[in-house]
């Protein structure tokens, strides 16, 4: 959907003018705010035991039930504990560190693209206003294909890592295997390669004028990298941290957002500096030196996961 905003936004914008694109977006933004208003239901498992707890109470009139997930804190001790923890799970866990940075450079990598594409495409293939949001599809068509992907192959591949070991269990006389959230990671090895592959092929295609078709397609590699990794990431910040996973989160989408904001100021001076060609060289040179994240992780997750538990932070 983050596609079909730059792609309708430079015909409205052609047509109407630019105050348009903010009046069509407060309105959608609107519509949907009533929406989830009305039909959004609480999900998280110490909000739900909780409001039954607080039902029973009344019902049985016994004030001593409380949440098997009750802490005891307060309200106050909630918010400066929600604060905090995800604060020192930055500091203090590499798997949150990196993946915050992993997340960060991909995420501020697709703003520099959608500050950048408009520059790049009307000056470089003269498109008009209208047209050069046709110009995002490759990022559009490559994230709609991401989702496939991790859709396919996720749990797919959870399930069968971990019936494998499961077997591999059980043929020695151990206890059954548990599912472990670093069978989630092997979909984001690829993926972690098609990014850095992706931004060459559209730097240097770009950078020679061929034609107008190939540097979009390029862009289609790095929408499928960009959204595997993200999704892949948030899986395994929800398997590995269970109650705990909105801290994770929170981290990383802190992170992600200051890198979202801070990347795109740069774009346009970089490639005024480097050129299209070196400029996104550099981009794919920082991208490749992120590719061992997933690799370690796969490798030494479970041990990094034990050394520095969550309860500790």
């Amino acid at each position: 959907m983050i596609i079909v905003g730059p792609v309708a936004g430079g015909f409205l914008t052609e047509a109407k003018g630019w105050r348009w694109v903010f009046w069509l977006l407060a309105m959608v933004a609107g519509f949907f705010a009533l929406l989830s208003l009305i039909f959004m239901r609480e999900t998280y498992a110490m909000v739900i035991l909780q409001k039954k707890t607080e039902r029973l109470r009344k019902e049985t009139r016994n004030s001593n039930l409380r949440s098997k997930l009750d802490s005891g804190l307060s309200h106050k001790d909630y918010f400066l504990r929600s604060i905090i923890r995800p604060a020192k799970m930055l500091v203090f866990s590499p798997i949150v560190l990196a993946l915050s940075v992993y997340v960060g450079i991909v995420y501020g990598y697709l703003y520099l693209l959608f500050t950048t594409f408009s520059l790049v495409f009307r000056e470089s293939y003269n498109f008009s206003t209208g047209a050069v949001g046709l110009s995002f599809l490759g990022i559009g068509v490559g994230s709609f294909l991401g989702l496939g992907y991790c859709g396919w192959s996720s749990d797919k591949l959870l399930k069968r890592r971990t019936a494998e070991a499961d077997a591999v269990a059980q043929a020695t006389g151990e206890p059954a295997a548990e599912m472990k959230p670093e069978y989630r990671l092997p979909p984001m090895l690829p993926a972690s390669v098609l990014l850095p592959a992706g931004f060459l092929l559209y730097g240097w295609t770009a950078n020679y004028h061929v034609h107008y078709i190939v540097p979009i397609m390029s862009t289609s590699l790095i929408g499928l990298g960009n959204i595997a990794i993200f999704m892949v990431v948030s899986m395994y910040l929800i398997d590995t941290y269970t109650i705990y996973a909105a801290s994770a989160l929170a981290t990383n989408t802190v992170v992600r957002s200051v890198l979202g904001a801070i990347l795109p100021l740069a774009g346009q001076k970089m490639y005024k500096a480097l050129g299209l060609g070196w400029g996104n060289t550099l981009l794919a040179f920082i991208a490749i030196a992120m590719m061992p994240v997933p690799w370690v992780l796969l490798k030494w997750g479970e041990k990094l996961r034990k050394k520095f538990p969550v309860k500790n932070l």
